[in-house]
């Protein structure tokens, strides 16, 4: 099998054209518009199906170089951590503990809907967490971690297989119900989101002539200064984390060190001006989410799922649905039935069978039509990208042993 490898720089070209693309789908198309499906997942998906019609036609795989598709995760949650106000989170605490337990209890439920699948098709019992947590929760990173394991263990070849290809439909899937559950939840229980709030991500839709606040080349060249500063503390900071001994995605120490430097700078230096709740550090938020998400989207590589065949599709129908009736009738209620608890749930369902920025993504496609939520964009990724990966680790052990 031979391959096209798409370098770095045409990589996030194309990214700006699927992002423009999935905005003319998401226009033109009444469902994608109507139930906030993120403009990169439309334009993402509809390009990864493209890829494999030229994979089928030719024989040849896409490949795209990922470079800067990395740094465009860092200096969004950069940008996230820069927004937060240390006062929110205090009062966001019993929430943050409210949704990790959920989560852990999630974990749980997951992994046996994957051992449930297994048996249903006769597969070792150690691969029910690749059609569970390690894949879904975890990601392609946990999958591809724990594939080979798994294949030592018990034989079975595929199992790196059905780990990337559970993650990569997992992926598809939390982007396309995130926003659906949100809709569902808002209309019915006639929620709305607050008017004097601003955005810390996921800006609203633009009429033409509208007033908004003033962004120039200083106010973003700030802002980007200000993102830039906390990525490369958060990389200090990456080093002595990982030296301790414990491992964490990098985006999580900059997110803190951003959260750090919000709270301390601007009452140091008070003459200063600081890019916390501008618009111009949303613009950054927006821009770099948007492309970061197409850039993902659009390199799945879908021919890859076509090998495994219904088993894989049984199961993970099961996933999603297991996953929506939790987030109806358990995430949605135990939060508190408000507007936050209607945009946690879709991040939760972004998270719980994609990945944080899916998630991220789908909680932003639905403040911008129905108002900000500031605090759900801290909460979350401390959740689903902190505390998580550690309760995820044990609940792996725990399934593999089985």
């Amino acid at each position: 099998m031979t391959e096209i490898v798409v370098p770095a720089f045409i990589a996030v070209t194309l990214g700006f054209i699927v992002f423009f693309l999935g905005a003319f789908l998401t226009r033109s198309v009444a469902f994608l518009r109507d139930y906030n499906i993120p403009e990169p997942v439309s334009g993402g998906i509809a390009v990864a199906l493209l890829t494999w019609l030229f994979f089928t036609i030719t024989g040849q795989q896409i490949v795209f170089e990922m470079d800067v598709r990395d740094y465009l995760l860092v200096l969004f949650f950069s940008t996230i951590g820069l927004n937060a106000r240390i006062v929110d989170l205090l009062r966001g605490g019993r929430l943050l503990i409210m949704l990790l337990c959920l989560t852990i209890g999630f974990l749980l439920l997951q992994n046996l809907v994957g051992l449930l699948g297994v048996t249903l098709f006769g597969l070792p019992t150690a691969v029910s967490v690749l059609l569970g947590s390690a894949s879904l929760i975890g990601g392609h990173g946990t999958a591809i971690a724990w594939g080979p394991q798994i294949e030592e263990m018990t034989g079975f070849a595929a199992a790196d297989e059905v780990g990337i290809a559970t993650a990569t439909l997992g992926l598809v899937a939390a982007a396309l119900i995130g926003g659906p559950i949100a809709k569902w939840l808002i209309d019915r229980n006639g929620l709305e989101g607050p008017h004097d709030v601003a955005p810390v991500v996921g800006l609203e839709f633009e009429e033409e002539g509208e007033p908004d606040e003033v962004v120039n080349h200083i106010s973003l060249m700030r802002a980007t200064l200000a993102a830039h500063v906390a990525i490369l503390l958060g990389y200090v900071a990456h080093q002595i984390i990982e030296e301790m001994g414990l491992r964490l995605p990098l985006f999580v120490p900059c997110l803190l060190m951003g959260i750090v430097m919000s709270n301390t700078i601007p009452y140091v230096f008070r003459r200063m001006t600081w890019p916390s709740g501008s618009r111009a550090l949303a613009v950054i938020s927006d821009y770099s989410l948007s492309v970061f998400l197409a850039m993902s989207l659009m390199s799945m590589q879908l021919w890859t799922l076509a090998e495994l065949g219904g088993p894989l599709l049984i199961v993970l129908g099961m996933q999603v649905l297991m996953t929506t009736f939790f987030i109806l009738f358990v995430v949605f209620r135990v939060v508190g039935r408000t507007y936050l608890a209607a945009v946690l749930s879709s991040g939760f369902a972004g998270f719980a069978l994609g990945a944080t920025p899916t998630a991220i993504a789908n909680m932003s496609s639905v403040t911008k039509r129905y108002g900000a939520a500031p605090l759900a964009f801290i909460i979350l990724p401390l959740v689903s990208a902190f505390f998580v990966d550690l309760a995820n680790a044990f609940t792996i052990r725990f399934f593999v042993g089985l």
